[in-house]
């Protein structure tokens, strides 16, 4: 048997764009579900983070996703399970009040949702899925994870592993990774970047939602329960495009710029010798059906060599917030500010694209 592991879809990301719900959709329509049915593909294991936000969800994002995804998955003849992960859920301390009962559970009967710490058998191997881990649920979890071994699926935020490519969770923040270690295999949702750290595994969201996911290949995963060997299935769709601008290496005026279409397009100038031919460039992208055009300029020149020494440490805001964090003089926690920082950075998104 194979099954399909999908993990933090995020179903109304970006305050419900319009363009993230069209760009999920081809990811389901054009990648994830032929490849299901090319493959005989019936189950699918939702590591959690189904829904986006915890405490609303946007009508037009719930019925794109009934069209893309609900109503699929049963002309399929497909199923799912799937735990909720920390955005599904609408308290911080406990599961109970839980989207995913509310717009899933009562009204689908091909969808398995898993509240509590539980192993289910898939013809043949025993696999344990662990709902969202909370103050709530602490202790049960922690003594169903005690007494258990093999294949764990889970929703899991567990200090030092990268949430987002070069920003780990602080080791003082989130669990420690020690009770998971007897396990064979624990795969997790939760951080949107994937890493293997010994037995455990961050599969990273299967779609670019910022521009930290940029140039960050993202993938479906498959499980065989005979082999118990996990497949990377890449999706080739991106939403995000970046162009490292070096007019002493390449001649812009041949540059294919129809890869910026329908994309959010961020121009890093490295080095910019003949501003004519870059100001064409800029004018032939201009032109293009874009989401949105962001030029990043490297001003050390009029500003002095300790402002900007290299464009492409800052090619995303994260980056520099935590460079700049590094930067400062003072007692608090860094890796928590960088942490806070982050959340804060993601809330605004939600609210910049309409």
């Amino acid at each position: 048997m194979k099954i399909a592991l999908l993990n933090d879809t995020h179903c109304g990301v970006r305050n419900s764009s319009r363009i993230f719900i069209d760009f999920q959709e081809r990811f389901f329509t054009e990648i994830f579900f032929p490849y299901c049915k090319e493959n005989n593909i019936k189950h699918i294991i939702h590591l959690g983070d189904y829904y986006d936000h915890r405490k609303f969800v946007n009508f037009k994002a719930l019925n794109a996703n009934r069209k893309y995804f609900l109503e699929p998955l049963t002309k399929n003849g497909m199923t799912m399970d799937v735990i909720p992960g920390n955005h599904d859920v609408f308290h911080k301390n406990t599961n109970e009040l839980c989207s995913l009962k509310e717009l899933l559970g009562y009204y689908t009967k091909n969808i398995n949702i898993i509240m509590k710490p539980s192993t289910l058998n898939y013809d043949g191997l025993d696999i344990h899925l662990m709902p969202w881990i909370n103050s709530e649920n602490y202790e049960h979890s922690m003594n169903f994870i005690k007494k258990n071994k093999g294949i764990l699926l889970a929703h899991l935020e567990l200090s030092n592993f990268e949430m987002m490519r070069g920003i780990k969770q602080p080791i003082n923040s989130g669990m420690s990774a020690d009770p998971f270690k007897h396990f064979d295999l624990v795969l997790s949702g939760h951080y949107h970047a994937s890493s293997q750290q010994g037995n455990i595994r961050y599969l990273g969201c299967q779609m670019e939602f910022t521009w930290a996911d940029a140039n960050d290949q993202k993938y479906f995963h498959i499980l065989d329960t005979d082999t118990q060997e996990i497949e990377r299935i890449a999706n080739p769709l991106t939403i995000f495009e970046k162009i490292q601008y070096d007019d002493t290496n390449q001649d812009y005026n041949n540059f294919d710029i129809n890869i910026c279409i329908d994309k959010f397009v961020k121009v890093i100038v490295g080095n910019k010798s003949n501003p004519f031919m870059f100001d064409k460039f800029i004018e032939r992208i201009s032109e293009l059906n874009t989401h949105d055009l962001k030029i990043a300029e490297n001003f050390s020149e009029f500003l002095g060599e300790n402002v900007l020494t290299n464009v492409e440490d800052i090619e995303n805001t994260t980056d520099l917030m935590a460079s700049y964090i590094d930067g400062v003089n003072t007692d608090l926690n860094k890796d928590k500010l960088k942490t806070l920082m982050n959340s804060l950075y993601n809330d605004a998104l939600d609210m910049e694209i309409q």
